[in-house]
């Protein structure tokens, strides 16, 4: 028997005076406890109906004068506005059947909103016998835990259904089934349909998860299903490290083929561009290619990442996650901070200690470069939203206006963090001072500075080293999941979180316990980076080929093949300046020739903003891939970019022509320095045929269209 079944049953044996024999049931089955409790029993009603959602009365402003808090976040807001607001009108105590509580919702007085609960539903039940017990507000019960079964579902076959049941703990009390009590939300409903007795079924291939929701707690409910109904055997592959391990344990799981290892042309090319941002030169090619030993491949990544080229790449891409800009009328900031920047890339700095010293830095920021670390943000929330976003990869800011909806966060955790940052003074001179504050928007009084989801804070005293603390400990790894992920996406163009700034539980890993593995390692290896990026490219799933292979063609996101990714603005302008060996010119106060070394994104380059540059006072995506819409494709075919650097008299395509080289060598050349290889035979005899004319000022117009030609093929201005 049901809980509402034996309730009613309970309250119709009250009426006539019989008494009524309790059923034998399970722990977790057991009927709800008397008095109701409003916070735990009454609030997972409206959150069921959809009362307290953003659409409905949980949006900023109510709706028709009733406010309930997003999503049932502050039980006692909610008591208020339903009990005593408006002198108690939605509740009535004399006829408990009559209150706006219960006849709006369930439609028997028309309130603008459809029709959430039905009159005979557990849930109306459960708030009649709540009103009818005096609508009061007992003292809640702690919510202790929350388990979902199951928490991963690997499917045999489509369809393919399973119960969901959802138990949770409450502080002196047994387990309880909540599993009525809790909404499911599918990403993808076409892909995992939940039905009204809580049975999920999957109808599509892949991986799909389903958030549940309970009070305050969300937990996702991962589900794969195989790609293919044939099982393989991927025992045989080899496995240079903990990624194969994890990465071939899921592709086994979803039945899907890994593709051959990369040639040795392609690996060189596809790793030097990920480690340094450059393309390898052509005597790198041959030789790679003559070496003959086993370990060719270790001593190569030793090489680029203690290169030169590898401290510029890094640190333009730690420079673009750290926002670093210049402010109006103060570049020498963005300079210091830069320089200290490369300084610690290029020394192997442990990521831990550039932490620390970023949040706790003071002093003329035009000579402290961390210092700048606040500047780069307009006020103290701003920098608590950086510092979710940089250091924990997580969005804070969505816990503003409300608790975060997907997440642990809490109002409170918000302006708690930004109260710590809140008397910091972001002018040139970087200090404590001894005042400042932000308001909390839930209470509209001062913050409590809050270490979030972790406790308080004495006011007036400066907490930022309790902050680096929290934010550097291995306790949750927040820091090292956010960093090795980020790491991650930079070398394979998706994290195994997406988008890499907002990690949380409700969005999964495809690949956790490879997450958690990686980050586990990151501290073991005192957070240094170089160390997880040898990691990586070492991995034979770095390594694999990006030709597919029958049974993986439709694979974006667990690795069995290499993906393609386009070259960044920055790398892209600098190929095509080393391939042409006619260099860029940037002018203004950061006069460079390498685009990577343009580490403020408001120094001018029209050529980089084309391409797609971000160049935003605050910040870009990070999780956004490079558009090359129409203005940037036209400039690549027609504008100065591609076109004079191919008629530069000083460049090595009219070099090669005026020394007499043959239309081979140059061809060779070319492919050499561009694609990382020699051309194919069927390459060489195309453009035999194709470069024809013996007519020297025709002949140039060949070879210059043939590079022009090369310069905007996908192979070149991709990754791969």
């Amino acid at each position: 028997m049901s809980i509402a079944g034996w309730l009613a049953v309970v309250l119709m044996a009250a009426e006539v005076g019989r008494p009524v024999e309790r059923p034998v049931e399970r722990p977790v089955d057991r009927p709800v406890d008397h008095p109701v409790h409003f916070d735990n029993q009454i609030i997972p009603v409206l959150t069921k109906a959809g009362c307290n959602a953003g659409a409905c009365h949980g949006a900023a402003a109510g709706r028709g004068g009733f406010h309930l808090s997003l999503l049932g976040a502050d039980p006692a807001a909610d008591f208020e506005a339903i009990k005593q607001a408006y002198e108690g009108r939605r509740i009535n105590l004399v006829h408990p059947e009559a209150s706006l509580l219960l006849t709006k919702p369930t439609g028997q007085l028309d309130h603008g909103g459809d029709v959430a609960l039905d009159e005979k539903s557990p849930g109306a039940e459960r708030i009649l016998k709540w009103i009818r017990s005096g609508a009061t507000r007992a003292a809640p019960k702690r919510l202790l835990n929350v388990e979902i079964e199951p928490r991963r579902y690997i499917a045999s076959s489509i369809p393919d259904s399973v119960p969901l049941r959802v138990i949770a703990t409450f502080e002196g009390g047994p387990a309880e089934d909540v599993t009525a009590w809790t909404v499911f939300s599918s990403a993808d409903p076409a892909a995992v349909e939940i039905d009204r007795d809580y049975v999920a079924t999957v109808r599509r291939r892949g991986q799909h998860v389903v958030i549940a929701r309970f009070l305050d707690r969300v937990v996702p409910i991962q589900f794969n299903v195989p790609l293919s109904d044939s099982r393989i055997d991927l025992s045989c592959e080899s496995r240079a490290n903990l990624i194969d391990e994890e990465i071939l344990s899921v592709l086994s799981d979803l039945r899907i083929p890994v593709s051959a290892t990369a040639s040795d042309t392609a690996y060189l090319r596809r790793v030097t561009l990920d480690l340094t941002g450059r393309l390898p030169e052509p005597a790198t090619v041959d030789s790679y290619l003559n070496d003959t030993l086993s370990d060719k491949r270790n001593r190569l990544v030793a090489n680029l990442l203690t290169s030169d080229a590898f401290t510029d790449h890094w640190t333009l891409k730690f420079a673009r996650l750290l926002q670093i800009r210049s402010l109006p009328n103060d570049s020498d900031g963005v300079k210091a901070y830069s320089k200290w920047l490369r300084r610690e890339i290029g020394n192997d700095v442990p990521l831990d200690a550039m932490a620390r010293e970023l949040l706790t830095a003071t002093g003329d920021s035009h000579v402290v470069g961390p210092a700048n670390f606040g500047r780069m943000v307009p006020d103290a929330r701003g920098q608590a939203e950086l510092v979710g976003k940089f250091f924990l990869g997580m969005r804070l800011g969505c816990a503003n206006c409300h608790n975060h909806p997907l997440d642990k966060w809490t109002q409170d955790d918000y302006h708690g963090l930004a109260a710590i940052f809140a008397r910091l003074d972001r002018g040139r001179q970087v200090q404590i001072t001894a005042r400042g504050s932000v308001t909390n928007l839930r209470t509209n009084q001062p913050a409590v500075p809050r270490i979030p989801g972790k406790k308080y804070l004495n006011a007036d005293v400066d907490h930022r080293e309790e902050v680096a603390r929290w934010v550097t400990s291995g306790e949750d790894r927040y820091f090292a999941k956010a960093t090795v992920n980020r790491l991650w996406r930079a070398l394979f163009g998706r994290g195994l979180v997406e988008p890499t700034d907002d990690m949380r539980e409700t969005n999964p890993s495809t690949h956790p316990e490879l997450l958690d593995r990686l980050a586990e390692d990151f501290i073991q290896n005192n957070f240094k980076i170089r160390h997880t990026l040898e990691l990586i490219v070492l991995s034979n799933t770095y390594g694999r080929s990006e030709a597919t292979v029958a049974g993986n063609e439709m694979d974006d996101q667990f690795y069995s093949h290499a993906y393609r990714r386009p070259l960044s603005p920055e790398v892209l302008a600098d190929a095509i300046a080393d391939v042409t060996d006619v260099a860029n010119e940037f002018l203004g106060r950061d006069a460079v020739t390498r685009a990577v070394l343009l580490i403020d994104p408001l120094s001018p380059a029209p050529s980089l903003d084309i391409l797609g540059r971000c160049s935003r006072a605050i910040g870009c995506d990070e999780n956004g891939s490079v558009e090359r819409g129409l203005p940037a494709q036209l400039h690549l075919l027609n504008g100065n970019l591609i076109n004079q650097k191919l008629i530069d008299p000083k460049g090595r395509l009219q070099g090669l022509i005026a020394g007499n080289k043959s239309n081979e060598d140059i061809v060779d050349d070319f492919y050499l320095r561009a694609l990382g290889r020699h051309p194919h035979v069927d390459e060489r005899q195309r453009w035999n045929v194709r470069l024809n004319s013996v007519d020297p000022d025709e002949r140039k117009k060949q070879l210059e269209d043939f590079v022009w030609s090369l310069l905007n093929s996908q192979s070149f201005m991709e990754n791969h």
